[in-house]
């Protein structure tokens, strides 16, 4: 089935829809993006993703797209038309084209910002065999640009780290910077000793994540203690268990890291736990 996407107000097959080749975020990713997740056809925490989208506008000064209503309007409609039942909506805004290329901003008043949103259908999103089996993680230093808290499209880096951990013979890797994990390439990262979870605390230095967030609370609510605090690597390798937290991947058990197997090799209870209250109090919650 040819997927419907969103375009700049506009309804289209994938097909037939076009971006400007002079498009900012096509020539200088200038742009933001945000990925809900989608279960039993309804919204995963959207409103968390509206309100970090808002950030990452502002914080490059580019303007909105849309009313965050509108937004939502806009994510139910593709989910309708493409008839997700689980899945991903993925939108994308970059600060446009006016014509030509240039690296002074164009003018906001004459350059409308260029909006698109698609959809991926996930069959099987929730009860994904890789969150049973575990991940294998490898270490890669980090040398993304400074600003990771805006959620722009340079991705460059993470899929280079994603590809290194292929190659490794790994599913993803986690960055290091000044001898301390920052976070995985397309999420928070965790670990838990003696029963303390521990994750890097918010700054400018890693994506303030949504589903972070919530798993985090949802921890305290369950009498989970948490640290957050930065940590190295070896730590992590001498943990009792592992895990990261992404909007795709809710919450995944990570079982090895640089080759050294965490407890037993298998998902831990605490990364197991809190993916079923991650999972369950989502979908009540989701919209």
């Amino acid at each position: 089935m040819t997927r419907i996407v969103y375009v700049n107000g506009e309804y289209l097959p994938e097909t037939e829809a076009t971006v400007s080749i002079f498009d900012r975020g096509f020539l200088m990713a200038d742009g933001v993006y945000e990925v809900t997740s989608v279960l039993d056809g309804k919204l995963i925490d959207f409103d968390g993703h509206a309100v970090r989208l808002e950030r990452s506008l502002n914080e490059l000064d580019m303007p909105a797209a849309c009313s965050k209503e509108e937004l939502l309007e806009i994510h139910r409609e593709l989910v309708k038309r493409n008839e997700i039942v689980e899945g991903l909506v993925y939108l994308q805004i970059t600060r446009g084209s006016d014509g030509d290329r240039d690296f002074v901003f164009p003018d906001p008043e004459t350059t409308k910002p260029t909006i698109v949103l698609f959809t991926q259908n996930k069959p099987g999103l929730a009860d994904n065999p890789a969150a049973k089996k575990g991940a294998k993680i490898i270490s890669i230093e980090d040398i993304r640009w400074g600003r990771r808290d805006i959620k722009t499209v340079q991705l460059l880096y993470p899929s280079m780290g994603k590809m290194m951990a292929k190659k490794a013979g790994a599913d993803d890797a986690w960055l290091i910077e000044d001898g301390y994990v920052t976070e995985g390439t397309s999420n928070n990262a965790y670990f838990v000793k003696n029963g303390k979870i521990v994750t890097r605390p918010l700054s400018n230095d890693i994506l303030h994540g949504i589903t972070r967030k919530a798993v985090l609370r949802m921890a305290e609510e369950a009498q989970m203690e948490v640290e957050e605090r930065l940590f190295t690597i070896d730590e992590a390798k001498e943990a009792d268990e592992a895990f990261t937290t992404s909007a795709s991947a809710f919450v995944m058990p990570v079982v090895e890291i640089d080759g050294v197997a965490l407890g037993d090799g298998t998902p831990g209870p605490i990364a197991k736990r809190l993916r079923e209250i991650y999972l369950d109090e989502s979908m009540k919650a989701a919209i």
